[in-house]
């Protein structure tokens, strides 16, 4: 989490920071393997060097970065946790609970699916 903090500390609102030091928390828990960094001056988990997931803080909601893949193999559970969502991102409204479920089953498919990817992002 060292890797997050100077980011966290310029997340003027209190409860905005520590729900993403909750989930950037979680993520470095549940799957070690990942590796924390900042890139484009935001949070994000690599696997061996290809782009797993990436959160940006915006004044409404957290954004969730799981790669075009991840939004199109989800969309109907995005839907369904009553999250929006855009071609390239989920949209976590502040005040609505995080699903973790969800964010979990993210992670797995993009870790899955680009295990031989050899790019940080996908062709």
């Amino acid at each position: 989490m060292e890797v997050f903090e100077e980011y966290l500390t310029r997340i003027d609102n209190l409860e905005h920071r520590a729900r993403l030091e909750e989930i950037l928390g979680w993520i470095t828990k549940t799957f070690p393997n990942l590796t924390p960094k900042i890139a484009w001056n935001q949070p994000m988990f690599t696997d061996h060097g290809t782009f797993i997931i990436g959160f940006s803080v915006a004044k409404h909601h957290l954004a969730v970065a799981p790669e075009r893949a991840g939004i199109i193999r989800f969309s109907d559970e995005i839907v369904q946790s009553g999250y929006d969502h855009t071609k390239e991102l989920v949209r976590i409204r502040w005040d609505r609970p995080v699903d973790y479920s969800l964010l979990e089953k993210m992670i797995k498919y993009n870790i899955m699916d680009k295990t031989d990817c050899t790019t940080f992002w996908r062709a």
